[in-house]
């Protein structure tokens, strides 16, 4: 064949850069951030034999792995990280908060709506505990907000038979100790007398294992009811029992991913409760918002009431 038919050999295709290679995780890590489980549970999980890393059944929690990696959980593929997502839930009394639970009793994640992805809750509420309760696709979301350091006040009303008076309650506010455990500092505030029971509005910041009940049964209340209104900035607001609702990624971003704000002292706003009035001049027109719009239907009704200030 004549050379000078020949086609022109194609130019060589630009080296594209190296992408960086993924860093190593501990295992329970990418188990939360793919939204199975918390890191605790995930501990749990590989102790009980349930995890396999390229086949092979983990013993210990102390493995890294990339994504080049093959986990299984009970068989089946770590499935990938999605976008963290984040609902408020209305839990009812009468269901557990737990995906397995060793009496078979009903759990709040039975009760999800159709369509709804595998969530994990953010704390928990005791089996008898009703109100706000925030579910999440993604385990280290979940760990960031249920720590003590976020700094967030969970919101209680409690109804207690027996009688307290408000000095007692004034008590708290510099923590207590209670058969050996340490309790942080709790505001609390008697709302009303009713019959033979005290309405008590409480706020703590810890959300120790049962802190409530103990706390009252130290102040010689026994609880009948309790119901967490707000958990930071989220509110129970006008939620109807056993109902879910998604918060938007705008709030997500402002409110969680946009901490800045309360590191710099201010408070963020409260999701899902009534509007509060907006300012303007007395007996006047209230001052419209600067981006005019109502706020987002995704979490109720923003600007609410602010937080408590910070301490």
């Amino acid at each position: 064949m004549n050379r000078s038919s020949k086609k022109p050999a194609a130019a060589p295709t630009p080296a594209t850069p190296a992408a960086e290679p993924a860093r190593p995780e501990r295992i329970a890590k990418a188990m939360a951030r793919a939204g199975l489980c918390s890191r605790r549970d995930a501990e749990k999980w590989i102790e009980a034999g349930r995890v396999s890393v390229n086949g092979k059944v983990l013993v210990t929690p102390a493995v890294t792995v990339t994504p080049a990696d093959l986990v299984e959980v009970d068989g089946k593929p770590l499935p990938e990280r999605e976008q963290a997502r984040l609902w408020r839930y209305h839990k009812p009394s009468g269901l557990v908060v737990s995906h397995r639970d060793e009496k078979d009793r009903e759990s709040v994640f039975d009760k999800m709506p159709e369509g709804m992805p595998r969530v994990i809750s953010i704390g928990r509420l005791d089996i008898n505990t009703e109100g706000l309760l925030l579910l999440t696709n993604d385990g280290e979301l979940a760990r960031l907000l249920e720590l003590p350091a976020t700094g967030w006040v969970r919101r209680y009303r409690v109804r207690a038979h027996g009688e307290v008076e408000q000095p007692a309650l004034d008590a708290l506010k510099d923590g207590l100790m209670v058969e050996g455990v340490q309790y942080g500092p709790i505001e609390a505030k008697l709302d009303k007398q009713q019959g033979g029971n005290v309405w008590l509005t409480i706020s703590l910041r810890e959300g120790k294992n049962r802190e409530v009940k103990r706390i009252c049964e130290h102040l010689g209340l026994k609880v009948n009811r309790l119901i967490r209104v707000s958990f930071g900035p989220f509110q129970l607001g006008e939620l109807a029992r056993g109902a879910v609702d998604e918060v938007s990624q705008k709030v997500i971003a402002e409110q969680i991913r946009g901490g800045g704000r309360r590191r710099q002292g201010h408070a963020p706003k409260k999701e899902g409760g009534k509007p509060k009035r907006p300012p303007g001049k007395p007996g006047g027109k209230p001052a419209a918002r600067r981006d005019g719009k109502e706020g987002d239907r995704s979490t109720g009704k923003p600007g609410g009431k602010r937080a408590d200030r910070r301490r």
